[in-house]
């Protein structure tokens, strides 16, 4: 199972990694050339963030993972998952306040402040969604506190896309030299957090997939 979960956030890394340039493209065409694209691989906050993003995946299958492999699962074992749902959404959260202060602001805003008040609510809502999964597992088997948690963090990640995405519309059609970077910065956490929405149930569809190709077989026993 450990396997597995090593595949599923490998296939996850690949998938952003690949997905970085023609989202920039998108997002910033025709302004944007070819070797602005491939600068983002050469810059480390880029790498950074890919890293956290994915550990932050890798965290949300530890409980997945024990229970696929029948092992008990703990409440200190819920812990990484319980973190990484609230992050995913306090990330959903500052991705959304940096689109809407693009669109009300335009270029003109101070993104001291901007950027403060981003992460700031990052935080709040972080430890708000963390005390909520931490009081669902209390009540909840871990398959559903895995179930509840991707379905917010599917939730969270449309209503956060229905944001960014015609934010980002209205910065393109302005005078920029370049097309918005706030908004683009919601559309990337929309789209990442959308996919790693999706890691427990693949994985647990592995899981059933690996039991049925290899059922278990009865101990033998003497007399």
């Amino acid at each position: 199972m450990k396997r597995w979960v090593l595949i599923v956030a490998g296939i996850y890394f690949i998938m952003l990694a690949m997905l970085t340039a023609p989202l920039v493209a998108v997002a910033f065409a025709p302004q944007v050339k070819l070797a602005e694209i491939a600068g983002v691989y050469g810059a480390w906050p880029y790498w950074l963030w890919l890293v956290i993003m994915v550990g932050s995946q890798i965290a949300l299958l530890a409980v997945p993972v024990q229970v696929a492999a029948r092992r008990p699962v703990t409440h200190r074992s819920l812990w990484p998952t319980v973190l990484a749902g609230g992050f995913l959404l306090g990330g959903l959260a500052a991705g959304a306040v940096c689109s809407l202060s693009e669109f009300f602001f335009r270029d003109q805003g101070n993104g001291n402040w901007i950027g403060a008040g981003a992460l700031s609510l990052a935080g709040l809502t972080w430890c708000l969604w963390t005390v909520v999964f931490l009081r669902t597992s209390r009540s909840r088997s871990p398959e559903d506190l895995i179930s509840r948690t991707s379905r917010w963090l599917l939730r969270g990640s449309i209503l956060e896309l229905l944001i960014a995405v015609p934010t980002h519309i209205v910065a393109r059609y302005r005078d920029y030299c370049c097309a918005g970077f706030m908004t683009f910065v919601g559309l990337t956490m929309g789209v990442s957090v959308m996919l790693f929405s999706f890691g427990p149930a693949v994985l647990f569809l592995y899981a059933d997939r690996w039991r049925r190709l290899h059922p278990a077989r009865p101990e033998n026993t003497n007399g």
